[in-house]
């Protein structure tokens, strides 16, 4: 699995997939469909699909795949090992999605949530294994949202294919764990080794399990919380654990319309006004650390035109 691509770019979004085996050109195949990391508010979510030809389904149970989130790091790197040398009749592939890429489609003007990003990822990725020239007759998916709607959307989105959706089908369907444990070793490679594009100087990467509830990721969260600048793309700035530290924790911004002087109105709310930030006094107490929004634009304040 290399994940250069998506490192050299780990704003966005990255699709990343093995060979395709001859044989899944050839034979009847099923498909597995899987994510990981749709909680956390911490790095990227990743969703997997896996398949074989059907012929294959004993052979694929016989690698002992289950769901990944039972298994241990090294327990799913060892069985992601196995898949990958089972590639003449194993194939899979992968969309990593940035967590700035999840926050950004969640708070752009026409709503995309969490559920529509899923599923339109999902059936991307069916759809990519079906240009791929994959033999596709069975589809099983671990459901996001109402099991029975889901089902009729990918039945209708893809005639002539019986899809199963079922709640847990990582831990029903093997094809289904083994995209489950493609997906979670993929984003815990790239949790591990992510690159930082802001200058954060020694960064403490102790940041728990990355899910809200977590005391370790709460402490991390708001370490690197930036009072002006909110935090580092590393974070999913849409889910409501980062909205309530910024709201408690940042600098409040006053907005002033067009009826009214910023300054005096921020004064009135006992708030600084955007223009405050750019003085004298406070280019002076930056001076040891500017964010990187101005470095890489080479802005500098200026003290007369």
């Amino acid at each position: 699995m290399d994940l250069k691509q998506f490192e050299a770019d780990n704003c966005g979004s990255c699709r990343l997939a093995s060979l395709i085996p001859d044989v899944c050109r050839a034979e009847d195949c099923c498909l597995g469909v899987d994510e990981a990391g749709r909680g956390p508010v911490l790095g990227p979510m990743v969703y997997g699909i896996c398949f074989c030809p059907v012929s294959k389904k004993e052979e694929l149970k016989d690698l002992k795949v289950a769901d990944s989130k039972t298994l241990t790091e090294a327990e799913r790197e060892n069985l992601f090992q196995n898949l990958d040398q089972a590639k003449s009749y194993v194939g899979w592939a992968l969309q990593i999605l940035s967590p700035n890429m999840i926050s950004t489609s969640m708070l752009q003007r026409m709503k995309y949530n969490l559920n529509a990003l899923s599923h339109d990822t999902a059936i991307g990725l069916i759809q990519y294994a079906l240009d791929s020239g994959v033999q596709l007759k069975e589809v099983y998916v671990d459901t996001v949202g109402p099991a029975e709607k889901y089902e009729v959307k990918l039945s209708q989105r893809f005639p002539g294919i019986k899809v199963t959706v079922r709640p847990k089908a990582d831990s029903l369907f093997p094809v289904v764990s083994a995209a489950s444990i493609c997906a979670k070793v993929a984003r815990d490679r790239v949790v591990k080794g992510w690159k930082f594009a802001e200058d954060l100087g020694q960064i403490d990467t102790d940041y728990g399990s990355g899910y809200p509830n977590d005391p370790k990721t709460k402490e991390w969260l708001l370490k690197y919380l930036d009072p002006v600048f909110g935090y580092p793309q590393f974070v999913r700035f849409s889910w409501s654990t980062a909205h309530t530290l910024m709201d408690s924790k940042a600098v409040t911004v006053h907005w002033d319309d067009d009826e009214e002087d910023g300054e005096k109105a921020a004064e009135r709310q006992n708030n600084r006004s955007m223009l405050s930030y750019f003085s004298a006094s406070a280019e002076a107490d930056r001076a040891q650390q500017t964010h990187r929004f101005f470095t890489e634009r080479r802005l500098k304040s200026l003290k007369s035109l």
